[in-house]
């Protein structure tokens, strides 16, 4: 009998264990889940005047009470007072609301540079959770319109003896002359018959005028199916010349597959194409070989396509460092190329054969920053973007 009572004693004091674990799980309540909070990233398009923009914030769900928390601006790239303004502060999300924003002021800055970015932070919140408590705010200002530019370098004469000058354009004030030139869209035939990797637009991005330069710049962005943007501008039908002295200051770019060309075409290219209407390079670079130009004519020889050239290379530095002046002194049946006033090449007709010579015929100038191509190559990867040609002046003497 004793041993009969310990057993019912122990199976009662299970069943009393088991009853109370069962009772304590009902009364103990299931947290109520908080809504998750969320900030987004946003762009600001800076103008000369001051911009905003608000970052978006939204909840996971509808909280039936207040939400609070705060918010504290942080700099980046760009820094308070110069790029935007400081600010912090609370922000409540009333019960019944999802959403709310935080308004931000960019400062008015017309210069063009590269994009600048700060952030915002949020923390300390009430009746919520935090998915994702950081953002950004990226400044786009390589749209600005003013670029500045060091203007160190060699200057031309603005008289020769025996010549006057019968036009020019300094580039001066903010908009490209279009009675002077004419602005060329897309990819041509073949990348320009060249395997050019760039797509041509008319847009300020690529093509523009400041600070007295005109400036045309390649840009690494996907548009119309090709990987780069650029700009290329011609005078044809507007501005063209038979014999003279031409003077272009230029700063160039450099880097790998990066190719800026000051050129020349027959007018007479519509009637009986190229190379029968020859071509006169006053100026080509390849980015890989920042120190050196090149200088070269294209004609149609007995059995097609013929060219010479001759490359000139500075003794120090690069022509990305200061301005340069490049030159053509051109005449009947002969052409001279000049850097800084110094002739590096020299062609006369009778040097080049029995030919139709094509070089005593009007001929239109052009400025272009093609990227990649047969003789240049494609850019690597430590070819920076955005690339850029500057142009001080042309200047034309007969």
């Amino acid at each position: 009998m004793k041993h009969t009572s310990v057993i019912l004693v122990f199976v009662l004091s299970v069943f009393v264990c088991r009853g109370c674990d069962q009772e304590e799980s009902i009364i103990t309540p299931t947290s109520e889940l908080l809504p998750e909070l969320t900030i987004h990233d946003i762009e600001i398009e800076r103008t000369k005047t001051q911009e905003s923009g608000r970052f978006f914030i939204e909840m996971s769900s509808i909280s039936k009470s207040d939400v609070t928390f705060n918010f504290l601006l942080a700099e980046g790239s760009a820094k308070f007072d110069t790029d935007f303004i400081k600010n912090s502060g609370t922000i409540t999300i009333p019960a019944g609301q999802k959403t709310t924003s935080i308004e931000v002021f960019i400062k008015g800055n017309s210069l063009r540079e590269e994009n600048k970015d700060f952030g915002i932070v949020l923390s300390n919140p009430k009746g919520c959770t935090l998915k994702k408590s950081n953002a950004s705010c990226t400044i786009i200002a390589i749209n600005g319109e003013d670029l500045i530019t060091s203007d160190i370098g060699y200057k031309s004469k603005e008289a020769y003896a025996g010549l006057s000058m019968v036009w020019r354009d300094e580039f001066n004030g903010n908009t490209l002359d279009l009675q002077n030139w004419n602005q060329e869209i897309g990819n041509g035939d073949s990348g320009w018959g060249n395997n050019e990797l760039q797509y041509y637009t008319n847009s300020k991005k690529n093509t523009f005028v400041s600070n007295g330069n005109l400036i045309i710049e390649a840009r690494r962005e996907n548009l119309d199916g090709f990987k780069y943007s650029s700009g290329r501008m011609t005078s044809k039908g507007k501005r063209e010349f038979t014999f003279g002295r031409f003077d272009v200051r230029a700063k160039l770019p450099k880097g790998k597959g990066i190719w800026p060309a000051i050129w020349m075409l027959g007018a007479n290219i519509s009637n009986i194409g190229w190379p029968a209407c020859g071509e006169i390079d006053i100026m080509e670079l390849i980015g890989s070989e920042p120190n050196k130009i090149h200088g070269t004519i294209h004609y149609k020889g007995a059995n097609g396509h013929v060219y010479q050239g001759k490359n000139f290379s500075l003794s120090n530095g690069d022509f990305s460092s200061e301005f340069h002046v490049f030159s053509l002194i051109w005449e009947k049946d002969k052409i001279q190329w000049l850097v800084d006033d110094t002739v590096f090449y020299s062609i006369e007709k009778p040097l080049l054969g029995p030919i139709i010579y094509p070089f005593n015929d009007a001929q239109f100038f052009i400025f272009n920053l093609a990227v990649g191509g047969n003789w240049p190559g494609s850019p690597d990867a430590n070819t920076v973007f955005p690339q850029r040609i500057f142009i001080d002046y042309i200047r034309v003497f007969q």
